[in-house]
């Protein structure tokens, strides 16, 4: 009773606050976006996997379909037959003709093509070439697209065109590509389901009976050049290819450049092999790579071509094959293009490789463009998205029960959780007003990334006053209210941003590129946040030496990464008030929560070996 009595006493004591008055000191700048910008680039650049000569292509090759785009998937869905449909012609113009088809890339999703077929084929057996699209929003009906297709058509070879996901007759907004990551957390890879819709089109033309099997190209723009390259590189079918502004090396990001979408920063794909190997593994076959000197979108030729040809160059030199391997630098128009110079060049090329002869010039083909209904062949009823395909998945999770030693192994697997060490902590800000005490802290660790946190008391706060440790979704400025009251309590606080959250954020992006990458080069942003919040917090206990260290968090991004921590140091935190938070991951799938929103959390087998309740238990474990 006295010590209870003699703890109130004290609070009182303590010169009261206001969120008002605490507020800017929240908010005070300790660590710029600008330096975190730098150091998550040169994290993420260090991590890239390195071209070195003479590695195991087959080997490499395995690693990236096992370990990457197959990641999760059921063997039968991955050895399907194609399954194209022929689904009847559509009236075309002179010298070729026009066939519709649609295809299952796995149960519940299909894609649909066009094939442009010529209309006297040259031999029993022609040359092909698959058409793969970017992110043009009309699909398979974009006007260059056609205008390609047609006049590959009446040159002679067959010319498949696969509507992309996401545009087209799939545009659906779930099927925007960071719905991937729903597929990701529920234990299998989203962008295996990419690959496997452009490799389920170079199935069919092996196997078309007109098709000469070993003389097929692909090609295409933007995401379309990205599919080319990952196909090309990865398939050994492809004897010809020429992507078109779709792809960088990893080593570009420590630059300006980002490297794609979800489905192109692939979890895990960096660490097993860059982009430079894909091109690479395409020695001594024919490969022009084009890209355009000023390119309004993404991949401008200058900045590209020192981190991918040059170094590539070599490997194509060593197999005594340096002339098929090409360079193109488009300056008409010169933006983000495939149009008419880019397509003569492409022409010219596939032709001298695979045994065609190269038009002069490609013939008209405005008056054979037809609209998007035209072209249309339609889907089957109860065609899934992307986010639905996830939800099925999480849907059928049957967690197996471990015990707590062998479920924080896995956790930390799943996290790729390091632990990592305060190599400095510099004292940015401070202040001292009217008995409150508060500092601003940078904490640099020793895997070269950086937090920050400020720290207040009352001076005539007790020594053995206890703390909270504060998290919040929006950054530490946002609980002043919450650090008010604390400190009004008699505790000391330390408010925590850790990274990719106020203080400790990048520069802003339409989404979250750095979070992507980071799970491309093979760590998890969600693992890294809860390493630093448990070094932190021994720092802080080892500093200020608080009675009693109790974690309180706002909003699931904290909660969540809150959760990891303590699962995986029981006995840091005495308890943990989690405010706004989830109970249960689920509730992504059950309210369409976009990766946006928490994308730290979309990592890669967490939903599908762990749910809220699990962690909470493992944290409550000692």
């Amino acid at each position: 009773m006295k010590l209870v009595l003699f703890a109130a006493v004290s609070a009182a004591l303590v010169a009261q606050t206001t969120p008002r008055g605490v507020k800017p000191l929240l908010e005070a700048t300790v660590q710029s976006p600008e330096v975190t910008e730098y150091q998550v680039r040169q994290f993420i650049v260090k991590r890239v996997s390195k071209l070195t000569p003479g590695f195991d292509v087959e080997a490499l090759r395995k690693r990236a379909l096992d370990e990457v785009f197959f990641h999760g998937w059921p063997p039968e869905w991955i050895t399907a037959p194609h399954g194209f449909e022929d689904l009847g012609l559509i009236p075309a113009g002179s010298g070729y003709r026009v066939r519709k088809f649609r295809y299952p890339v796995m149960p519940g999703f299909w894609s649909i093509a066009l094939l442009y077929e010529p209309e006297r084929p040259l031999a029993s057996k022609v040359p092909a070439i698959l058409n793969l699209n970017g992110h043009e929003p009309e699909g398979k009906s974009s006007e260059y697209i056609q205008k390609r297709c047609i006049s590959q058509a009446r040159q002679g070879y067959y010319a498949l065109n696969l509507e992309w996901i996401a545009t087209g007759e799939l545009a659906a907004k779930e099927n925007l590509h960071y719905y991937s990551s729903h597929i990701d957390l529920a234990g299998m890879s989203g962008s295996g389901l990419f690959y496997l819709a452009m490799r389920k089109g170079l199935d069919f033309l092996s196997q078309h009976p007109n098709v000469d099997a070993a003389r097929i190209g692909a090609t295409g723009l933007s995401g379309g050049g990205w599919q080319t390259a990952v196909l090309s590189g990865l398939d050994p079918r492809v004897a010809v290819a020429i992507p078109n502004a779709g792809y960088l090396s990893g080593l570009n990001y420590g630059g300006r450049e980002g490297i794609g979408d979800n489905e192109q920063s692939a979890t895990d794909l960096l660490s097993v092999l860059d982009y430079t190997h894909i091109t690479a593994m395409r020695a001594p076959k024919p490969t022009l790579l084009i890209y355009n000197a000023e390119d309004n979108c993404c991949f401008r030729a200058p900045r590209i071509r020192p981190f991918l040809f040059e170094l590539v160059a070599p490997f194509f030199r060593t197999t005594g094959a340096e002339a098929n391997f090409a360079w193109y630098e488009n300056t008409d128009p010169g933006d983000h293009n495939y149009q008419l110079d880019n397509r003569m060049q492409s022409y010219r090329f596939f032709a001298k490789h695979l045994g065609m002869k190269a038009p002069g010039q490609e013939q008209p083909a405005g008056g054979d463009i037809k609209s998007a209904e035209e072209l249309r062949i339609g889907l089957p009823e109860g065609q899934m998205t992307l986010f639905e395909v996830g939800r099925r998945l999480a849907r059928a999770i049957r967690r197996v029960e471990r015990p707590a030693a062998q479920q924080r192994d896995v956790l930390r697997r799943v996290v790729r959780y390091t632990p990592v060490k305060i190599e400095t902590a510099y004292v940015i800000t401070n202040s001292n007003l009217h008995g409150l005490e508060s500092a601003g802290w940078r904490f640099d660790f020793d895997n070269g990334l950086s937090a920050s946190a400020v720290v207040l008391r009352h001076a005539a706060a007790g020594g053995e006053a206890g703390a909270t440790l504060l998290l919040h979704d929006g950054g530490r400025g946002a609980a002043f209210e919450i650090v008010s009251d604390r400190l009004n309590r008699g505790e000391m606080v330390i408010a925590v941003d850790l990274l990719f959250t106020g203080n400790a954020d990048t520069i802003a992006h339409p989404y979250p590129v750095h979070d992507r990458m980071l799970a491309c080069i093979g760590q998890r942003g969600l693992g890294l946040r809860a390493a630093q919040l448990a070094a932190i917090a021994e720092w802080f206990r080892a500093g200020y030496r608080p009675s009693r260290l109790r974690l309180e968090t706002t909003g699931p991004r904290t909660q969540i990464a809150a959760l990891v921590a303590s699962a995986l140091n029981p006995g840091l935190f005495a308890d943990h008030r989690a405010t706004d938070g989830w109970t249960s991951l689920g509730r992504i799938y059950e309210e369409r929560i976009e990766y946006q929103r928490a994308p730290e959390v979309f990592c890669m087998d967490l939903y599908r070996e762990f749910d809220i309740g699990v962690l909470e238990g493992l944290a409550r474990s000692r």
